[in-house]
């Protein structure tokens, strides 16, 4: 078949590897010079499927509001004139009950822990480098109250399957040495020793190459005007450089996806949230992190690559605006700073923001539509990087129509109907 692919993140790219590895004459088209410019440029570097959790969750509007009111709050709000801003509000206040965070978390946790299989089995048949490091997640506890909250994750985790460790402050400790230096600022934590790290936008072009060799077109610098149908079904995508036809499309276009969903009548709750980064230089390796430190006061995860430090973190709702405000700063400098002073080089970070598409239920919105010719990847907010190449599989898997690895249940557009 001749397949379509909207969007060369490594949501698009990963999707486009194994369509072509099925045989297929695959097309990806985005507006960018290059692959993995926009959201997986330099997000926080985490492979976490342990830590696949969704934002809607018991006790988070209460938090919110809290957190609205402080400095250096995960959260922040610009209220826009944007009725999809507040739709999208409600419909993620309306996950907040226990009932609903065990089941979203049960369906990002299935597609998580499948893909970071996936990513093993790519990366052992790839010479890939993209600083990947195999050494877990250790979520920071800095006071007895989260130490207490995480028994319901911990619950969860045991109903999934998903390896865990509890960890005392000398555990992480071990764990993190660097944390030493600060070993007054935590009581514990809970280690994901299945989790990962690693580049994402080294992974994602380096893959795209690879998708190049097997034959995979990379049509850029193009921009994606609208979908074109005919009858009930799409066939094909109006672009800068003409209409494309093909047998099969798949939208994997992040936060931009529903603005295009939109005009086909299809309609997806897929929000952009803004999140910040820095990048820094190492300076002293005995006070950086050996793999990824997630601070659970401040959402905030620190990881570690080769010779940098990605410091990860905010959520700000403020619809499609990409401005980097240097007060956004102030809560990833904080945190890098407060745990592993001295092991970067601040004044010489990068400062970054990016777009995370987010579904009200953390969820992303993977398979088919109403139109037979038309699939979805896309709606994996925090998690685009930890999930990619489990969603590129299935996705690729419905699309072949072969039997998924996995159960689909739950996870197509269908479930906001």
């Amino acid at each position: 078949m001749r397949i379509v692919i909207l969007g060369s993140g490594v949501v698009g790219v990963t999707s486009a590897w194994y369509l072509a590895k099925e045989g297929h004459e695959v097309t990806v088209i985005d507006r960018q010079p290059s692959a993995a410019l926009e959201t997986s440029f330099a997000n926080a570097g985490q492979v976490s499927p342990g830590y696949s959790a969704p934002w809607a969750a018991p006790g988070v509007p209460a938090k919110a509001v809290k957190w609205l009111m402080q400095d250096l709050a995960p959260l922040a709000i610009q209220p826009k004139l944007d009725p999809a801003m507040y739709k999208w509000m409600l419909k993620m206040l309306s996950n907040c009950s226990e009932a609903a965070y065990r089941v979203n978390k049960s369906r990002m946790l299935r597609v998580a822990e499948y893909s970071r299989d996936c990513l093993v089995d790519l990366r052992n048949s790839l010479d890939i480098d993209y600083d990947q490091r195999q050494q877990g997640t250790l979520q920071l506890f800095r006071s007895e109250k989260q130490v207490a909250s995480s028994l319901n994750d911990q619950q969860i985790l045991d109903e999934c399957g998903v390896d865990y460790q509890v960890m005392s402050q000398a555990d992480c400790i071990a764990a993190e040495p660097a944390l030493a230096h600060v070993k007054e600022k935590i009581v514990g934590g809970l280690r994901l020793p299945g989790d990962e790290t690693g580049d994402c936008y080294k992974f994602t072009t380096a893959l795209a190459r690879e998708c190049e060799a097997l034959g995979v077109t990379f049509k850029f610098n193009t921009d994606i005007n609208n979908l074109v149908v005919e009858g009930d079904d799409v066939v094909g995508v109006d672009t800068s450089a003409g209409r494309i036809t093909a047998d099969r499309y798949l939208v994997a276009m992040g936060s931009y996806s529903p603005l295009l969903l939109s005009q086909v009548g299809i309609k997806v709750p897929v929000y952009p949230i803004k999140g910040y980064s820095l990048t820094l230089p190492l300076l002293d390796e005995s006070r950086a992190p050996v793999s990824t430190v997630m601070d659970e006061t401040y959402k905030i995860a620190i990881t570690r690559f080769k010779d940098r430090i990605r410091v990860g973190g905010t959520a700000e709702i403020t619809s499609y605006d990409l401005e980097r405000p240097e007060k956004r700063r102030a809560n990833v400098d904080f945190v890098v700073s407060d745990l592993f002073g001295g092991g970067g080089d601040l004044e010489q970070a990068e400062f970054w923001c990016g777009l995370r598409p987010m579904t009200p239920d953390g969820t992303p919105i993977l398979g088919g539509t109403r139109y037979k010719s038309l699939y979805l990847n896309t709606g994996h907010g925090t998690l685009g990087w930890t999930m990619a190449t489990g969603s590129g599989r299935v996705v690729s898997d419905l699309i072949c129509g072969k039997k998924t690895d996995i159960d689909t249940e739950g996870l197509g557009v269908e479930r906001y109907s």
